[in-house]
């Protein structure tokens, strides 16, 4: 068990630069997802804990010691990839032990890895079988193996259920979050889905353009998020945003929506938008935080909307999805398009005008110009030992930052073909 470290890592591809000055902690036995659209340089990240990309600058650690000139298979990492990388003609016994018979692993140890592995995946009872006569999830549990058997200090998951249907990823987001208790080691995981970022990672890391956007816990990525990209990537359906609207102070601080639609602004928030009165802000509203109207009046009491801490909105609305436990309501605010997520025994059907309560402590205010956030709390400061510890570490190491710097091993990496890939991860990882 070990931490991962980044120190100021870049990445380039000739003159593309896939990953720009890149720097965080993974925690000894933490769950850190990295989550971002394609191209924004997450598999990228993990390659490079594996060893199977080279940084161009910058420093690697794992646990107390540098990486970037250690080849993958010094590393005492294991990797699950995308595209399971089983061998067709082995049974799921001998996938899972193959790696340990390349290390020269004496034979009842094998034998008592790869049954313990299967008995956390629930394999026992498939070990004899070929890839070919197993489920998709079955096959993802048998990559899982492979990787357990090896007890290496930390787990690379490179999107390992992006080929599974939805039903099987839901299951297999459950085994992957117990599979880490059980086994307590430090887990990295790419995905571009946020709902697996928000459901099994201890902490997330947004990417978008090779730059991390913003690293935390899932719930103070949803309710603070940093700027408008992490607004709109964290949440399904995505957060509404309704750019050029309007601060105004009139007896108090108005969002200006649309003509005859202003939207009172709580103390809570109006403190830390003063800046932008008389300007043009970016309003962010997620689907969740837009109530029917009549739903939210039995909610909050008999008062009505006297009793409210938000206000009600008129909505047009065009398309109407029911999902059985919850309705989307798509539709017009101010001319704008907006989705709500409402009570399914809402009765609501495509041209109905409807009321819409707007939740106004839930509101968010991004600025126009550069997209940071007016009114998420400020992130966390390192806390004074992790600083120092950090501070050591890079002092201790600084001998060796210089070797990194001058000597460059280049891993070269044939992906011509899916075995060609599994077969050199199976012996150098």
């Amino acid at each position: 068990m070990a931490s991962v470290q980044f120190e100021h890592v870049y990445k380039r591809f000739n003159k593309v630069e896939v990953v720009h000055d890149i720097t965080f902690k993974v925690r000894d036995q933490e769950f850190l997802v990295l989550v971002g659209p394609s191209g924004c340089g997450k598999t990228t990240c993990l390659r490079m804990i594996a060893g199977l990309e080279e940084a161009t600058e910058g420093v690697i650690w794992i646990g107390d010691k540098v990486v970037n000139t250690l080849p993958p298979k010094d590393r005492d990492i294991a990797m699950v990839f995308q595209n399971y990388a089983l061998y067709p003609h082995m049974n799921v016994y001998d996938n899972m032990a193959f790696g340990l018979k390349l290390r020269g692993t004496p034979k009842a140890e094998i034998g008592r890895r790869v049954n313990d592995a299967a008995e956390i995946l629930g394999l026992e009872r498939f070990l004899k079988r070929k890839p070919k006569e197993l489920s998709g999830g079955q096959r993802q549990r048998v990559a899982l193996g492979r990787a357990i058997v090896r007890d290496p200090k930390v787990f690379l998951m490179d999107e390992p259920l992006s080929n599974l249907d939805a039903k099987l990823r839901v299951q297999m987001r459950a085994e992957i979050a117990r599979l880490h208790q059980r086994v307590q080691t430090t887990f990295v995981y790419v995905t571009h889905d946020q709902i697996e970022a928000m459901t099994m990672g201890s902490r997330i890391a947004v990417l978008n353009g090779g730059k991390i956007q913003q690293l935390g816990a899932p719930r103070d990525l949803y309710d603070y998020p940093a700027n408008k990209f992490v607004a709109g990537f964290i949440g399904s359906p995505a957060m509404n945003f309704f750019e050029g609207t309007k601060l105004e102070q009139n007896g108090g601080l108005y969002l200006q929506l649309a003509e005859g639609v202003a939207l009172k602004v709580p103390e809570a928030i109006a403190v830390r938008a003063e800046g932008y009165i008389g300007r043009t802000v970016t309003l962010g509203i997620r689907p969740e935080h837009l109530e029917e109207g009549q739903a939210a009046r039995q909610r909050l009491g008999r008062e009505g909307e006297a009793n409210m801490t938000g206000q009600i909105v008129p909505v047009k609305v065009d398309v109407v999805e029911n999902l059985g436990n919850e309705q989307m309501v798509y539709g017009l605010l101010g001319g704008k398009q907006v989705v709500a997520r409402v009570d399914a025994r809402a009765v609501i059907r495509p041209g109905d005008e409807i009321a819409l309560f707007v939740e106004m402590e839930r509101v968010h205010l991004f600025d126009p110009e550069d997209e940071h956030s007016i009114t998420s709390r400020p992130p966390e400061p390192m806390l004074e030992s992790d600083a120092a510890a950090f501070s050591s570490e890079v002092v201790e190491q600084s001998a060796v930052v210089e070797e990194v710097e001058t000597v460059r091993e280049t891993v070269e990496v044939d992906e011509t073909t899916e075995q060609v890939e599994a077969k050199r991860t199976e012996e150098e990882v």
